[in-house]
Formats: C-alpha cells, structure tokens, sequence
C-alpha cells in the first residue's frame, strides 16, 4: 500500500494519498517509521495509534485511515479517483501451496474491484514475482476491457504496471 502510494505522488499530479488499512497490516508495519524514514512527518493524529495524516517537505500528504468498505489506496488525480487494492507481502518461495495463494490474492482482489461502481481508475496491486507476472499478463487484456490496471510492487518498492 504504502509503495504504491509513493508510485503514485511520483507518476501522477496528487497531492494526496489515502491509505484504509485493516488491523492485520497495523499489526505488520509501522507505518510512522517508515514514512518517517522517507521524509514525512505526522501533522494529525487519530484514534487509532498507527492512523493520522503525514506530510513532507513538498507538502504532500499521506493519510492513514483505517476504515473497511474502502479501497486500500485511493487518490484524486485530474479529477478521476483512483482506487487500488492491494494483497500479499513479497514472497519468495517454490511451494506450491504459497504459489497457489498468489494466483487467488490477484484473483480475489480483481474480482472486488469488479464490484466498484464504474468512473473510478481502478488497480489490483500485487507483489512482483514470475507467478503474479505470468498471472496478470494473462488477465491484462480482460481486466483492461474492464477498467482495471495491474500493478506488481518489487521488494524495492519500484512498480510494474502490467499490459501497458
């Protein structure tokens, strides 16, 4: 979620990334540390510990608001919402009951962006690896004929949009 976040303030015309995490991914990373290490500083805070609004030197803005219902990573650009969900951590592993989990996260979460109203950019974002890659090359064409991206984050944070 967060590198996607950063894709974004880096390739579209936003000012302001908001980020709906649920309880699993709070317990899983600190948000605070590592916007902090990337030049945002808190200027709101929320009910929750891990919530509030950051802000960098640029004045952009990352807020974190943990509310269910809502995509994952939603931003305003040219006055189009863009709407990602986002599965899964960086897995490296041969297993194939792990491979397995890979192939349903991209397909669970393509499926409930199917169920967004239309109007919004929408985009499943996946971590990159030969079997999300393989995966979303096949479902590219369908998913682009439906108004979904397909987005694959490395463990560097650097992201692929696939099919374009």
């Amino acid at each position: 979620m967060l590198a996607y976040a950063m894709h974004l303030f880096r390739t579209e015309p936003i000012r302001e990334v908001k980020i709906h995490p649920d309880g699993q991914h709070a317990r899983q990373i600190d948000f605070q540390s590592w916007l902090e290490r990337r030049g945002f500083r808190r200027i709101a805070t929320a009910r929750r510990p891990f919530a509030g609004t950051f802000e960098d030197a640029e004045g952009r803005c990352i807020v974190i608001h943990p509310r269910s219902g809502l995509s994952d990573v939603t931003a305003l650009a040219n006055g189009i919402v863009i709407e990602a969900e986002c599965k899964g951590g960086a897995i490296a592993t041969t297993h194939p009951g792990r491979l397995s989990r890979l192939d349903k996260g991209l397909c669970e979460i393509v499926g409930r962006l199917m169920m967004k109203a239309p109007g919004s950019r929408l985009v499943a974002v996946m971590p990159a690896t030969d079997v999300t890659r393989r995966i979303g090359r096949k479902l590219a064409p369908r998913c682009a004929a439906a108004g979904i991206g397909i987005a694959l984050v490395d463990p560097r944070g650097r992201v692929e949009d696939v099919g374009e």
